[in-house]
């Protein structure tokens, strides 16, 4: 019967640990996963979301005799500043039937460099309310500046009425995915490159002994040689 050596392993002799049940997705699985995340979330935003209907009416400004063009193109601009509350003080909100909190949320004017024309674009669930919205400011804005016409010397026209729109102007489910997959990926690759380096450690690389300070060995004296007698 042969006795086990019960001399000691060695570091080579050491059995792997056992792999674990649950291991750690790597690193790039993050932006794939955020994009598909992301795609999630916005095809469901598409689909379950009301859509709104956008419609818009243009205002022009033109000079009287006593004006010129730069000065109608400077009250264009002032005009499309303030038309929202111009419409708020004035009857836009009559001629709308929306409340004034609802004119200001939801109309947006813009304006020109190059001609004095304002738009009116109103937003809503709505087509029909969309277009009341935009004619309703696009009205409130003749009416203040034909009071003001003696002082500013430009008149103000109503130049297009708004359209009622057919499509809406929010986007479809597809595009909501696409957009929000886009946006997930996009996030997943920045949180990649900022997230937190593990700081690596010296026992990752292995302990390397460093040279102790060992005390000079002390010389002991040599015998000093001895004179012979005679």
């Amino acid at each position: 019967m042969t006795k086990e050596s019960s001399a000691p392993r060695g570091e080579g002799d050491r059995t792997p640990p056992a792999p674990s049940r649950f291991r750690k997705p790597p690193l790039w699985t993050v932006v794939p996963a955020a994009a598909a995340l992301g795609a999630l979330a916005g095809g469901v935003y598409g689909a379950v979301g009301t859509p709104q209907y956008s419609a818009t009416s243009y205002v022009l400004v033109v000079p009287t005799e006593k004006s010129d063009p730069a000065a109608a193109l400077g009250f264009a601009t002032a005009y499309g500043r303030v038309a929202s509350q111009v419409a708020i003080l004035g009857d836009a909100q009559v001629w709308a039937g929306v409340p004034a909190a609802t004119l200001k949320a939801n109309v947006r004017t813009s304006t020109s460099p190059d001609a004095p024309m304002i738009s009116v674009t109103a937003t809503s669930s709505d087509a029909s309310v969309a277009v009341s919205m935009a004619d309703g400011v696009a009205r409130s804005l003749v009416v203040n500046g034909s009071h003001l016409q003696t002082s500013t010397n430009v008149k103000v026209l109503q130049f297009s009425r708004a359209v009622e729109p057919t499509d809406p102007v929010s986007p479809s489910a597809p595009l909501a995915a696409l957009v929000g997959g886009s946006a997930g990926g996009l996030l997943g690759g920045l949180g990649l490159l900022v997230r937190p380096k593990r700081r690596r450690t010296a026992a990752a690389y292995g302990s390397v002994p460093h040279p102790s300070a060992s005390e000079s060995p002390s010389h002991s004296p040599q015998p000093q040689p001895q004179p012979e007698t005679v």
